[in-house]
């Protein structure tokens, strides 16, 4: 495993970052699994040198956090905190409760501690916005995650989904008050939602910012074998049982474009002798904003499958191929 500097900061994270939302409780998602379920999946991920893992605390309202902290102390043994880097989100209503939700300062200092008492730890390296907060003034915000890493209940700080303006706003803000800076941006990107290009991938790349998309692969739709659907047919769905009950999938994905791409796919990967994941996933970290994409395990092939994409180098003329047939659409996840 390689490891590499998130944005501009000392610290190293593996190329390869595991996303937690699968794990938790089947009662918040059908597809979601236990504990029990979950534990053989970090242990895949750490043995493979894999240190960086991604939860939020609305993912199994808190027992992602909760399954996320029991693995990892039980695979990593000893060196769960030196050798982890935890990286949780704040914005997503937790409950009914007015105020249990979003970036205000008031539940910014509540939800930071609940997050480490259900992880069971006394920080997060990362802890990221979901989203951007219309309802609450950026200086609100900002300095009320200034106080969390001064605090020493977060090292870094990250942001996600949002609007380029938003981000920069943010930044300029946080740099004028002599905050702390986001360090890291977690927008969607792969190889049939690449807005991203048009203006956030490049003020990341500007500002040293680490980038580390969340659906590399589409929520499935590039790793598994979907035909086009016919006239009056319903869109096919995948293997999983996530990809049979993800009714988000549906709103991004599964456009006549995406499937053109995903025939793309089908032609490289053939050529390669290659699963199409590897080469959706080795097209993702082919750009060098990438610092780390967030992959998902639900099955036993998952991250062994990931983990060979980072030995694949793709062509210029393979990754033309994967590009042209992409079309432009709306922007669906911004909040």
């Amino acid at each position: 495993m390689d490891y590499v500097n998130l944005g501009k900061t000392g610290l190293k994270v593996s190329k390869l970052c595991l996303g937690c939302m699968t794990y938790g409780s089947s009662e918040w998602r059908p597809w979601v699994l236990d504990y029990d379920a979950s534990l053989p999946f970090f242990k895949q991920a750490w043995e493979a040198g894999i240190n960086f893992y991604d939860t939020a605390d609305m993912y199994s309202v808190g027992a992602s956090e909760e399954v996320t902290g029991r693995a990892l102390r039980e695979v990593a043994g000893k060196a769960w905190r030196d050798g982890v880097v935890i990286a949780s989100k704040v914005f997503n209503p937790m409950s009914k409760a007015p105020n249990d939700k979003g970036l205000s300062r008031k539940h910014i200092m509540a939800a930071i501690d609940a997050s480490l008492n259900r992880l069971g730890t006394d920080y997060v390296d990362l802890y990221q916005i979901h989203r951007f907060d219309p309802e609450t003034p950026i200086e609100e915000t900002l300095e009320a995650l200034h106080d969390v890493v001064k605090a020493g209940k977060a090292r870094y700080i990250g942001a996600s989904s949002m609007w380029a303006w938003q981000f920069m706003d943010m930044l300029a803000t946080s740099k004028a008050h002599g905050w702390t800076p986001f360090v890291s941006m977690q927008p969607q990107y792969n190889l049939v939602y690449r807005e991203e290009e048009r203006e956030m991938l490049r003020l990341c790349a500007a500002k040293g910012i680490g980038v580390i998309p969340w659906s590399p692969l589409a929520r499935g739709f590039l790793a598994q074998d979907r035909q086009r659907p016919t006239p009056g047919q319903n869109t096919p769905k995948g293997e999983t049982t996530r990809a049979s009950s993800d009714p988000f999938a549906d709103h991004l994905y599964y456009g006549e474009s995406d499937f053109d791409v995903k025939d793309a796919l089908n032609t490289v990967a053939e050529a390669r002798g290659l699963p199409p994941m590897q080469i959706a996933l080795a097209w993702v970290l082919s750009k060098p904003v990438i610092t780390a994409p967030i992959i998902g395990a639900s099955k036993e092939h998952h991250i062994p499958d990931a983990l060979k994409a980072l030995e694949v180098k793709l062509t210029a003329d393979e990754v033309q191929a994967l590009e042209a047939a992409y079309k432009p659409k709306p922007v669906t996840d911004h909040g």
